[in-house]
């Protein structure tokens, strides 16, 4: 007889999946579904206890309500490129409240119900190009989510006809994608107030919960200052934390003087991990591995960032160019050293491995980076 009481291997395996998925539907991963139901007991008591997040269980899905400690810029939709995007995504969940399940309507209603909520400086115009695309991207994700079915058309032909038209079906999930807040939504004015909500409900051993959503949600975790009391509470619990998470979970707890983190050695294939398949990883290994061989020429301060300049940047990529450029990807062997640099500093800054001094435009390179480095065999 199972011990559904027991925090054990399945029940590992439903966290990892609540923590990397944003719903599970029933309909798509049943075994999934069970698996979690079957251990909803315990997981929910961990997850309230270290992480205070909220599980829905519901008839049709199961959701883990994943609110971070500091929002960051590779949590959004990665599929979205502006504002307009997320807004006109917005304004059509609004339109999908008031529809009923497995109600169908046509892309010419949707575009006309966005067009009069859209709350941007400028209206939407469907003539625009660039217009038309937003919504693309956003209906697309709608799909991605199951929130719209596709009866008949092709949402891709509207990007060059702006009197394109396809047929929707709403369905049943729709109506639970965006979470309940404990105020009316329009009492709200800034994003900071939905941060501060959610930990007057998580004033118990907020610290612990702080750390844990930090560790699980991002990359990595940096200390700030001496006094950082995220990165001291790690410090001085590292045992128990290391112990705690390698029982509840597959990671291990890496902790360094100015950073944290979680590894794992079997990743699942829904995983996103450093380093990857992409060509900038590789170049982010060898850029690293060039800054730990000159400790004379990177000096790192007290918090374990080094401080470069645009051109230092660019003289380490054209060094990284002439040592180890052939063994490159075509993309990147035929970018200029400047595009390079952009995209380079783009990646870091999604692993927290880097971010940009908005006032000087000094780039700080974070300890994260140092982690892991790497080259080529030498007969590459």
């Amino acid at each position: 007889m199972e011990q559904f009481d027991v925090f054990d291997e399945k029940a590992r395996q439903g966290m990892d999946l609540l923590f990397h998925h944003y719903w599970i539907l029933r309909a798509k991963h049943p075994e999934w579904y069970q698996l979690i139901r079957e251990r909803e007991k315990v997981l929910r008591r961990y997850i309230n206890e270290k992480f205070g997040l909220r599980l829905i269980v519901h008839q049709y899905f199961i959701k883990l309500e994943k609110i971070p400690v500091e929002p960051e810029r590779w949590m959004g939709i990665q599929h979205f490129q502006e504002p307009m995007d997320y807004a006109i995504f917005c304004c059509a969940l609004s339109f999908l409240e008031g529809k009923e399940v497995d109600e169908q309507f046509l892309l010419s209603e949707l575009c006309q119900e966005i067009q009069s909520d859209y709350p941007g400086d400028y209206p939407l115009d469907w003539t625009l190009f660039t217009h038309r695309k937003s919504l693309i991207r956003a209906v697309n994700i709608l799909i991605d989510f199951q929130l719209i079915h596709t009866i008949d058309g092709d949402i891709g032909r509207f990007d060059h006809n702006e009197e394109q038209e396809v047929l929707y079906e709403a369905t049943i999930y729709s109506r639970y994608f965006m979470r309940t807040y404990p105020e009316d939504f329009s009492t709200y004015s800034h994003w900071n107030e939905l941060l501060q909500d959610d930990w007057k409900l998580n004033q118990e051993d907020e610290r612990r919960k702080r750390v844990y959503r930090k560790l699980f949600f991002s990359p990595g975790l940096h200390r700030k200052d001496q006094q950082d009391p995220d990165f001291l509470y790690i410090r001085n619990f590292r045992n128990r934390l290391a112990e705690d998470i390698e029982k509840h979970s597959d990671y291990q707890l890496h902790v360094y003087k100015n950073t944290a983190f979680l590894s794992i050695s079997e990743p699942r294939q829904y995983h996103q991990l450093y380093p990857n398949t992409k060509a900038s990883t590789d170049i982010l290994l060898q850029l690293a591995k060039e800054i730990h061989g000159q400790p004379e020429r990177f000096v790192p301060n007290e918090n374990g960032e080094i401080l470069v300049t645009e051109g230092e940047f660019e003289q380490i990529i054209d060094t990284l160019r002439e040592s180890y450029g052939s063994g490159w990807s075509k993309y990147f062997r035929e970018k200029s050293t400047s595009a390079i640099r952009t995209e380079l500093v783009a990646a870091m800054k999604d692993w927290m491995m880097a971010d940009v001094d908005e006032d000087t435009s000094l780039i700080r390179i974070r300890p994260l980076l140092g982690v892991i480095t790497g080259e080529y065999p030498a007969d590459f």
